[in-house]
């Protein structure tokens, strides 16, 4: 590398697929979706292929193979693409680079042989019925797969060593969202080898799409021979998958590699390749289940089986299916049943209109379009959300004699309920942090509260609070009740449903108490650090105008945290003697409703920035009109 000005690189940066820093947030929760259906979808379509005993035959033997491939190059690109839309410098190692690029080309240059062999498997059984198992033995299944495997990884290995083994100019910024082929153009090296290797074997590809396009010419001979109208469409439907993937694959590949030169661009390349990466390997196994009646059997099997195995076991430990569980209620005297239904319906109602305008508030008013608003309207979603799951059911039960919850519903409303409930902390410790940078670093804040790390703030709490709520609530409603199915709340709460548990509970409980100390502990720990050095500032200034200011910043912030954390404590810290479940109803109550209702009402009265943008809000509204 001396005669030439050439650069050792350690990182390359990723230009990703857009500069937009109001699409980042839309487009990670929009990838975020469709990688999670794409994992579900292709991990469930393998087991289900390798479990159900009437799938064993090649044509889901390929299936399992295209969703094992349609997994693996989802999953080259996606989790790296998703991070990179919530860090500030979308970077990606040397190393790392070379290993996507290689396991990308492995798996894209196998999908295209897999559907080929599976093109073959469909003629050999529409075209020679009678020899179809003999033809399409086990040996020959493996062989069809196998070297399709064995091609791709000699493929991938060539072009990433040519490519990772030149020299590179210096310049490291790929103008894609994943480390392909515009590589080239940052070598110094002469690529003219690499080029000619490319254009080689990708011609040699096309053989695929050849040997798909035979199969399917034959087949359609073979069908228009067919004097059976049920035959020609049972022929017909047995393809339809197929040639749905096929097309859908094909005509992607063709628009980004085949158009014309002058309507050629970068941004149309970044689309397809973010449809052939993302999108084909998440439609798939939707096409192959929702078109494939033997899919949707087996499916319907595997619960079927799930369910009578556990009826067995339940019948074995004399256990007992519940449909439904009784709810206590808040209380059972019958004079008390009307005035509470007016006051939680009244106060669920403030609740809901207070945390809605807050959020359409601080989406449309520009001058609230800061990171502490942007905190505050996910509070709002936050509170709007728990409160929810709880006030609509139990308003009808103060009005009907059986306060009943369906088994399914009383699963549902825990899993909201925890998710909303987990979440707000962590969205409250956001605030504290945002709330310390604004007071100790208020030159370098609209730097360090970026709208991406504002993204990242709050997402990383929310897929936390899922993972954490699903986890529960699976492993709660997959134990086994003893038959008792009346719960002493007034909502699914995951204590009361402990108690009712015939199943050893410690795993649950081990849970239980490992993850909220966890969450007690960062949360309170960011939100004390954060007023600590917020008060440190505040000593230091020398203006009495200044500590006023940076008082009435924090104040609605503190007093929310002093309501929440002062309910919750209340609530889990009194004393075993003093404990009872009416006290843990009435602060249930406060913590589920009241402070929903509360948290608008204190950042509308206490903040002159939200009164300003209501009372703006309140003239265009009535000149509009």
């Amino acid at each position: 590398m001396d005669p030439r000005n050439l650069t050792v690189l350690k990182e390359f940066i990723l230009i990703g697929i857009t500069d937009c820093a109001e699409l980042q947030a839309p487009l990670f929760r929009l990838f975020l979706i469709i990688y999670a259906v794409s994992v579900v979808g292709n991990l469930g379509m393998i087991i289900l292929t390798k479990v159900d005993s009437r799938l064993q035959t090649p044509m889901y033997f390929f299936l399992r193979h295209l969703a094992f491939i349609d997994l693996g190059y989802s999953t080259a690109v996606g989790p790296k693409m998703l991070v990179n839309f919530v860090t500030n410098q979308n970077t990606i190692p040397y190393n790392w680079c070379a290993a996507q690029l290689a396991f990308f080309i492995l798996f894209i240059i196998s999908e295209l042989f897999i559907l080929s062999a599976m093109a073959y498997d469909r003629y050999t059984a529409i075209c020679n019925p009678l020899l179809y198992t003999v033809i399409m033995s086990p040996r020959a299944c493996w062989v069809l797969v196998a070297v399709p495997y064995l091609y791709s990884a000699f493929l991938s290995l060539i072009i990433t060593t040519k490519i990772f083994i030149s020299s590179f100019c210096g310049y490291n910024v790929i103008s894609h969202f994943y480390c392909d082929l515009p590589l080239l153009t940052l070598l110094c090296s002469n690529t003219h080898e690499i080029e000619l290797i490319i254009l080689i074997f990708l011609a040699f590809n096309a053989s695929s799409l050849l040997i798909v396009l035979v199969s399917y010419i034959l087949i359609l001979l073979a069908i228009l021979r067919m004097n059976s109208a049920a035959g020609r469409h049972k022929a017909f439907s047995t393809c339809g998958s197929h040639l749905t993937v096929v097309v859908v694959l094909y005509a992607t590949l063709s628009f980004m590699y085949v158009q014309p030169k002058s309507s050629h661009s970068f941004d149309t390349d970044k689309i397809a390749s973010v449809f052939y990466t993302l999108v084909i390997p998440m439609l798939n196994p939707l096409i192959y289940s929702l078109r494939n009646k033997e899919v949707k059997g087996a499916l319907r099997r595997i619960w079927e089986n799930l369910w009578v195995s556990r009826m067995a076991w339940m019948d074995k430990h004399n256990l007992t299916v519940l449909n439904e569980f009784v709810l206590m209620g808040i209380t059972e005297l019958p004079e008390l049943q009307v005035p509470l239904f007016g006051l939680f319906l009244i106060v669920y109602m403030v609740s809901v209109l207070g945390n809605l305008g807050l959020i359409i508030l601080t989406n449309v008013d520009f001058r609230l379009q800061t990171p502490m608003y942007f905190f505050l309207r996910h509070l709002a979603f936050t509170d709007l959300g728990y409160s929810t799951a709880v006030g609509p059911k139990m308003l009808p039960n103060f009005a009907v004699d059986q306060h009943t919850i369906s088994y399914n519903w009383c699963a549902t409303q825990l899993t909201i309920f925890s998710t909303f409930i987990t979440n707000e902390p962590f969205i409250l410790s956001a605030m504290a942090y945002d709330r310390y940078v604004a007071i100790c670093n208020p030159l370098l804040y609209t730097v360090i509260m970026s709208q991406r790390l504002c993204q990242f703030l709050v997402t990383i709490p929310y897929l936390y609070s899922v993972f954490l709520s699903l986890l529960v609530v699976i492993k709660v409603f997959i134990s086994s009740f003893c038959g008792y199915n009346v719960i002493g709340h007034f909502y699914c709460d995951v204590l009361p449903l402990i108690s009712s548990l015939c199943s050893d509970t410690h795993e649950i409980k081990w849970i239980i108490l490992i993850f909220p100390a966890f969450n007690l502990v960062s949360y309170l720990l960011i939100i004390l650090v954060s007023y600590v050095l917020i008060l440190v500032a505040i000593l230091r200034m020398n203006s009495a105008e200044g500590r006023h200011k940076a008082y009435s910043t924090c104040g609605s912030h503190l007093t929310v945290l002093v309501i929440f954390y002062g309910t919750l404590f209340f609530m889990y810290v009194q004393p075993t003697s003093s404990h009872s479940l009416d006290a843990d109803k009435i602060s249930s109550l406060f913590y589920t409703l009241v402070i929903p209702m509360l948290n608008p009402m204190i950042y509308s009265l206490r903040n002159k920035e939200v009164k300003g943008a209501l009372t703006n809000l309140e003239y265009v509204c009535k000149y509009s009109i």
